[in-house]
């Protein structure tokens, strides 16, 4: 059995704790702001709602690493965007929308 040095141990553990904490802190926003996410996981498209309307937002689909994926320009309305995922690898990804009237990010799965 190899022995792992407790320096490499730690820096892992704390890496994990890290990142569960961001994801933790990503569901809580979106709690405090109403943003629903559905469906979660999903396969062909997601939905946001509790959103404010727009003329221009800024839409990008990043994965976990923080690699820019898809990324669009719409118009936000009705305080929803129904977002096309069906090429998308399965895994992880976050949302990123950027307009005048908001900056918000949040996670969904891709089944």
């Amino acid at each position: 059995m190899t022995k792992v040095p407790a320096c490499l141990f730690f820096l892992v553990l704390s890496t994990l704790c890290l990142n569960a904490q961001q994801d933790a802190n990503l569901v809580d926003r979106n709690y405090q702001s109403g943003i629903k996410v559905f469906p979660n996981p999903a396969t062909n498209v997601v939905n946001l709602l509790g959103l404010k309307n727009s003329l221009k937002a800024d839409i990008l689909i990043s994965d976990i690493s923080g690699n820019i994926i898809q990324q669009y320009r719409w118009e936000i309305r009705n305080s929803a965007l129904n977002i096309p995922i069906a090429t998308l690898n399965p895994g992880i990804y976050i949302i990123s929308i950027s307009s005048k009237e908001q900056s918000l990010q949040t996670k969904f799965y891709k089944k």
